[in-house]
């Protein structure tokens, strides 16, 4: 078991939570994910980093599957304009590897904000720290565990 992947399972157990990470083969998109765990594609959890011009820190969107983040919608939250965040930034931040990076789980505290359409649902899948695991949440739970603010970002 990778160390990122660990780390999540770490952080799911010391919120109390069941541990449900189910392996993935191949799931490259959120559509791919829903179908590799038998559900629609809006419960797959994606996890959007941006790079704060301002601040030069990252900046987490969970956003569901179906839905793309809006960069003036998702700037004005930030209260600084937006850029790409490479994957130096990803990893020293969170710890974790462009394509599987977990919302809960980080080396380091990030800011986050989380899609509304995500609350409409009884459990939503996200990353578990590596582009081949997801894990099960209640997302209320998982706006706890990340602090995220839920707002409306998606275009």
């Amino acid at each position: 078991m990778s160390k990122s992947l660990k780390r999540v399972r770490a952080a799911l157990e010391a919120a109390g939570l069941a541990v449900d990470i189910r392996e993935t083969h191949l799931a490259r998109t959120a559509q791919d994910a829903a179908n590799a765990v038998d559900c629609t594609v809006d419960q797959i959890a994606k996890s959007i980093i941006f790079r704060g011009e301002e601040s030069g820190e990252a900046i987490l969107f969970l956003t569901a599957g179906g839905n793309r983040v809006d960069p003036d919608k998702a700037a004005a939250l930030a209260g600084e304009p937006l850029g790409k965040a490479d994957a130096a930034l990803v990893r020293a931040q969170t710890g974790f590897a462009i394509g599987g990076v977990s919302p809960v789980g980080h080396l380091n505290p990030i800011r986050a904000f989380l899609d509304p359409r995500l609350l409409e649902f009884d459990i939503v899948w996200a990353a578990a720290g590596t582009p081949h695991h997801v894990f099960a949440i209640n997302p209320t739970l998982l706006e706890q565990m990340t602090s995220a603010q839920t707002s409306d970002f998606a275009s």
